[in-house]
């Protein structure tokens, strides 16, 4: 049985608050009176302007109530009903344009719940207005239900008083399991998700985090709603308990519900048709149209979910986008792409830069007694089209996977490695470092592309996009010494095992070349570093060069966390800083971020100079002037290579008689998709070829 209460309807708009959690000497109104900056310049109503409401089809329990401004004009006020306190602002003759949306200033048709209302805003035909403070010129229009209640938490996992931990709303990233969940915060970012998904045995620090979101936030009762200036809500049907920043777009939502929408003026949000949106945040700048589901998520700013996406306990990580599919309990860190109805995505953790194909299937549980399978990808993951995986499995930076089932659990360590299911001979087949000799100029691209597309204009985390970083390097050390340890057979072919769960053979090919193509490239990231610095710094001589490095005994171990990277000895600081309680807030882990980030130019010349020592076998005081010339001089032969291959591998799609085959003539085909000579990203890289040629002839002449 529904349980329908009554009350006196001149009770209707007050007693918003509990009395039992008003603070001793407080009104219902101490909050709301925080939240509206300008809850003191009103006055009441003169006796005509109540005449003139009144016979404009208005009413109000309490006509001594209805506060208002000096510019107040009561003729652009229509058929409303007034309940509780309500503060209206300057209300002029105007009307207001949005998108060929034309409103006349003033309120109408609408009922009103103990709002605030800032300077000439248009509402028309709001028919359950209810506890909202609301911006300066604000547009509204057609909006069934709009309400906020007492214990409003937008999108926050906080506990607000008399709440238990039963009613706290958690978000259960990379596990299906709950095992890895977190709780949502406004400011959440994506490394902040990722330490807290990890490190589960570290109980303290799962109390830490914890505590650090819970001090976020307050935990009175009585927060209202909040709308900022310049937003346009038009036929929607219920939003409840949102908070919505200056500037937002709403329009034709079924449902949004205990959300925070982070929107300003330079970075717009928007919310469209037939979506139905609860318990999240949405980060400045996001766009979500077409009939989206999402519940219990987090999108990070500059993201997009379009035509009917499915995010369900999942972190979306920045300037990414999702769209038509369905992605559930995963944690996707900046720049993933998935456009294809058909993939699914499933308890995963996607490190970034990645690309899901159309029917995609990364989910499949079903190789266990449970639902607690995991997927974990590093950066530049691409599983081609049709690709089914088996949980647990984990990719090495920028795998990607050939169309195929693959029947058994992967662990791929190889960087850059194509992944194929050879079903004929009932084997799998890896070739490391296939980017490298067969689609240089999609890794390139790509890596560009990612960097073009950051329209984060708060760019707390330094997120690393070139696919030759600390990571990839050490991967390659990694990859380096197992492929030396593999024997050919007597036709010349390199078998594995520890790469998939099974007892069939893995073969890998190329070994010889990817040996020599690795340390090249450790060699070149090494160099380009080292000429980077220089560069900065303006060196004058190979003596105040060397004094300018630092010398590590080894190699550091790096950590992606939420797309940037940092060294592993600098992650355990800051979990121990956190539990020693040295970091007492999320704005000081994301400063500790800023840090690490200011100081990542100097931290990954430091490993690429260990690590070009390392594979060119020498120590520092090996590394004289001689040396150093001679590897300038064989990075050029490297640079030079890379972008002839990154105008071969595009050149591909302009000779290969079945690319060509639906066009009629090479005109038709120029004007479908462009000449390759107008190619203006390979102009770039050719230019940028002559450019590093030209840098290091002019390093080697001082350093002579």
């Amino acid at each position: 049985m529904n349980i329908i209460t009554k009350h006196p309807v001149n009770n209707l708009g007050y007693n918003f608050i509990d009395q039992k959690y008003l603070p001793k000497g407080e009104d219902e109104y101490y909050l709301r009176n925080k939240q509206n900056k300008n809850s003191g310049n009103y006055r009441s109503l003169t006796t005509r302007e109540k005449e003139i409401l009144i016979r404009s089809d208005n009413s109000s329990d309490d006509w001594g109530k209805i506060l208002v401004s000096d510019a107040f004009d009561p003729v652009l006020v229509k058929n409303c009903k007034f309940f509780g306190l309500v503060r209206i602002g300057k209300l002029e003759p105007y009307y207001l344009e949005f998108h060929n949306l034309r409103m006349p200033v003033g309120i109408y048709n609408s009922t009103i719940i103990s709002c605030d209302f800032g300077d000439n805003v248009c509402i028309d035909n709001a028919h359950y207005l209810s506890h909202y403070i609301i911006g300066n010129e604000v547009m509204i229009a057609n909006v069934n239900e709009l309400a906020a209640t007492d214990y409003s938490k937008f999108g926050n996992g906080i506990l607000k008083e008399g709440e238990t931990e039963l009613t706290r709303v958690w978000m259960e990233v990379r596990s299906e399991t709950g095992g890895r969940r977190v709780i949502p915060f406004e400011s959440m970012l994506p490394g902040d998700a990722y330490l807290w998904s990890s490190n589960r045995n570290d109980k303290e620090l799962m109390e830490r985090f914890i505590e650090l979101t819970q001090k976020e936030f307050d935990k009175k009762r009585g927060y209202y709603g909040t709308i900022g200036d310049r937003c346009v809500l038009k036929d929607c049907n219920i939003i409840k308990d949102v908070c919505i920043g200056s500037d937002a777009y709403l329009k034709g939502a079924n449902k949004l519900k205990n959300l925070t929408i982070n929107s300003d003026e330079e970075r717009t949000s928007q919310i469209g048709e037939g979506c139905e949106i609860v318990n999240g945040i949405i980060g400045y700048g996001c766009k979500i149209f077409y009939g989206v589901k999402a519940v219990r998520f987090v999108m990070a700013s500059h993201s997009q979910l379009k035509y009917g996406a499915r995010l369900i306990n999942s972190y979306l990580g920045n300037n990414s986008t999702i769209s038509c599919c369905e992605v559930l309990n995963s944690l996707i860190f900046p720049a993933h792409e998935q456009h294809h109805n058909n993939s699914f995505l499933c308890a995963s953790l996607i490190m970034g830069q990645s690309n899901i194909a159309a029917g995609a299937t990364i989910g499949s549980n079903h190789n266990s007694r449970g639902a607690d399978g995991e997927i974990i990808a590093g950066r530049g993951f691409w599983p081609g089209l049709c690709v089914s995986l088996k949980h647990n499995s984990k990719f090495a930076s920028f795998t990607i996977l050939s169309k195929a089932d693959f029947p058994y659990e992967l662990n791929i360590s190889l960087p850059f490695c194509l992944v194929s299911n050879d079903v004929a001979n009932d084997k799998l087949v890896l070739m490391p470092g296939y980017w490298f000799m067969y689609n240089m100029y999609a890794l390139a691209r790509n890596s560009w592309k990612f960097a073009d597309r950051d329209q984060r204009t708060e760019r707390i985390q330094h997120i690393e996009h070139d696919y030759l970083a600390p990571d990839t390097i050490n991967e390659m050390f990694d990859a380096i010494e197992m492929l030396l340890r593999l024997k050919a057979d007597k036709d010349g072919n390199y078998f594995a095992t520890g790469f998939e769960n099974s007892d069939r053979k893995t073969e890998i090919l190329k070994v010889p070349q990817v040996i020599s193509l690795f340390k090249e490239l450790i060699t070149f990231y090494g160099i380009t570093q080292i000429t980077d610095h220089i560069t900065r710094n303006k060196f004058s001589s190979f003596e105040e060069l060397k004094k300018s490095i630092q010398v590590k005994i080894q190699r550091a171990k790096w950590i992606n966390v939420g797309g940037q990277l940092i060294c592993a000895a600098d992650v355990d600081k800051l979990k121990n800083d956190i539990k020693r309680n040295k970091v007492n807030s999320w704005t000081q882990v994301h400063n500790y971020y800023r840090q690490k980030g200011s100081d990542y130019e100097k931290d990954k010349l430091i490993h690429a100079y260990t690590s070009l020592l390392e594979t060119e076998n020498i120590t520092s005081k090996q590394f004289t002037k001689d040396v150093f010339i001679e590897l300038l001089e064989s990075s050029i032969a490297t640079k030079t290579r890379m972008g002839k291959d990154i105008y071969t591998s595009r050149a591909k799609d302009y000779t290969n008689p079945f690319r060509k085959m639906v066009y009629d003539s090479n005109d038709e085909m120029n004007a479908v998709i462009g000449r390759l000579e107008d190619n203006q990203f390979i102009q770039d890289q050719l230019a940028e070829t002559d450019r590093y040629k030209k840098m290091i002839k002019g390093i080697i002449k001082k350093m002579k």
